[in-house]
Formats: structure tokens, C-alpha cells, sequence
């Protein structure tokens, strides 16, 4: 029998912020059955195993991210709105290290919790909807989303590891990446394809 007050929602959470705490790799069924205060079996009335609380703990990631991202993006455009949108994700990466972590690792999500988990297809919406100042069309709009995504990602995942020892503050730096990032979408490069030069 379900242990009362236990569910999925809470089993996730608790997976979640123990992730946060300890990093995602170090999250086990028993890690998480010790944080509530129940057996190891109780868990999985809520959940199948480890694998679906990591994809759980992804996509309750992925909504709280988009939701920050949305939040901070609302009504801006251009370079306003990508830095925006970065420094939402960056701020997102740092507080929730072991969340942001699990939403970078491809795994097997149970198709229907996806389909009704709205973070990570708003993800991609955010991001298109950000680049439509620029004015791109595709294949070049799908191609600058991972060039966002790829300069974003690559950044916070450095900075949490401490690559950058530098002594030029990562801020300064980061800054500049965003200047960089807006100045090369601004003058996307002409598409090659077809060319056979």
C-alpha cells in the first residue's frame, strides 16, 4: 500500500533537490527513499525505477526552466531578449545544478508523461520565438538554436566544473559571449549548401 502524502509529484521533487545537492549521478532509489523517510520498495508504487525518476526529474526541469526563460524574455526582442533568455538559463544552471544536468542527458522518458510535460516542446518555441528578430529563415533558424543552445550549454557546463580559472571574471566574459553571440546572428552567414565550389 502507498505510504499517505507519497506520490510521483513528490518522489520527483525529492529526487530533485537531492540532485541539486549531490549531482544527479549520485541520485539512487534509496538515496531518495532515505530523504522521505520510507522504504526503498514505497517508491515504486509512484515510480518504475531510477531510470523514470531521472526523466521525471528532467522534464519537472525543463517546465521550471522554460518558465524562468518565458518569464524573462516576455515583450523583449533583439539582443534584448537573448540576453534575456540566457541569463534566465544561466541563472536557472547554477541554482539547480543536478535539474539543469538531467535535462542534458538523452534517456528514456515514458512517451505519455512527455506528451503532457509542456517544458521541453515551450523550450524550443522560446528559443524560435527569441531568434525571429533576426530575421531567419531555415535551415538557418534551427541552426542558430543550436548555436544558442551549444554557447549557453557549453558556458554554464564549464563554469560549473570551475574551467574557468582565469583570472578575468567569467562575468566579463560572458558578457562578451553574449555581444559575440548577437553580433554573428545579426550577419548570419549566407548558406553554403548546393555550393559545389
Amino acid at each position: 500500500m502507498a505510504r499517505a502524502g507519497l506520490t510521483a509529484d513528490r518522489v520527483t521533487l525529492a529526487g530533485a533537490e537531492l540532485a541539486d545537492e549531490v549531482g544527479l549521478e549520485h541520485v539512487t532509489m534509496s538515496a531518495v527513499a532515505r530523504r522521505l523517510g520510507v522504504k526503498d520498495a514505497s517508491l515504486y508504487v509512484h515510480v518504475r525505477g531510477l531510470e523514470d525518476l531521472r526523466g521525471r526529474i528532467a522534464l519537472l526541469a525543463a517546465d521550471e526552466k522554460t518558465v524562468r526563460v518565458a518569464e524573462a524574455t516576455a515583450g523583449r526582442a533583439g539582443k534584448d531578449a537573448l540576453v534575456a533568455f540566457a541569463n534566465a538559463w544561466r541563472t536557472y544552471a547554477r541554482a539547480h545544478p543536478g535539474r539543469y544536468s538531467a535535462t542534458q542527458i538523452p534517456m528514456r522518458i515514458d512517451p505519455e508523461l512527455a506528451a503532457r510535460a509542456p517544458g521541453p516542446r515551450r523550450a524550443v518555441e522560446l528559443t524560435y520565438s527569441m531568434l525571429r528578430a533576426y530575421a531567419l529563415a531555415e535551415p538557418d533558424l534551427t541552426d542558430a538554436a543550436r548555436l544558442v543552445r551549444s554557447t549557453l550549454h557549453g558556458f554554464v557546463s564549464i563554469e560549473a566544473a570551475g574551467g574557468f580559472a582565469h583570472a578575468r571574471p567569467a562575468e566579463s566574459s560572458w558578457t562578451r559571449c553574449l555581444d559575440a553571440l548577437h553580433a554573428l546572428l545579426e550577419r548570419w552567414p549566407a548558406s553554403c549548401e548546393g555550393d559545389s565550389s
